[in-house]
């Protein structure tokens, strides 16, 4: 088991039940980063992982951008560790915009920084708004990929955990009826 998977399970942010995720789909484990950031040390610990990744590929990076809710804190952190700047997108009437003064200039080279990737909906959402304000979206870093995105970007992870996730019709776990859904993430689900 490596320390990434360890510090996750010791801060409680390894959930077994059942969720929904915020794609729509159904799982029977979920990963709730915020568990992680409490501790500021564990926290910075695992983005160290990233940051190394990035730099031992020699990516030049000029902005971090976090999607929020889930990438505010890591993207922090990975900016802290990286010395870039950072900043992060918001929903504004459900679609992602850039906001509070927060600017990407024309060529910047920016890295968006999530919490878990599982389809990359809000990272794509994210590298919409960077592209329209003329930044280059160089790839996205996360504390978890779930290996179940097809995104045409490279990722930077902590840790790469296949999770399986289901189509809401047919979910073994709704079909047995014995454990309620919940929903943990932050976006709405229409």
């Amino acid at each position: 088991m490596s320390r990434v998977f360890e510090i996750m399970r010791e801060c409680g942010a390894l959930l077994t039940g059942h969720f929904l995720l915020s794609s729509g789909r159904h799982s029977g484990q979920y990963c709730q980063c915020a568990k992680l950031f409490i501790n500021t040390e564990m926290g910075a610990e695992v983005m160290a992982v990233v940051a190394k990744k990035i730099k031992d590929r020699n990516v030049h990076v000029d902005k971090i951008v976090g999607p929020a809710m889930g990438g505010i804190l890591p993207a922090y952190e990975l900016a802290s560790q990286l010395g870039k700047p950072n900043v992060f997108t918001e929903r504004v009437d459900g679609k992602m915009a850039l906001r509070r003064g927060f600017t990407i200039e024309k060529g910047e080279k920016v890295l968006i920084v999530e919490d878990v990737v599982t389809t990359g909906k809000s990272s794509l959402e994210t590298a919409e708004v960077i592209r329209e304000l003329g930044g280059e979206v160089i790839g996205i870093a996360c504390v978890i990929d779930r290996k179940s995105s097809n995104l045409d970007l490279p990722i930077y992870s902590a840790e790469e955990i296949n999770i399986e996730s289901y189509d809401a019709e047919e979910c073994p776990i709704c079909k047995e009826g014995k454990i309620e859904i919940v929903k943990p993430g932050s976006r709405k689900i229409k």
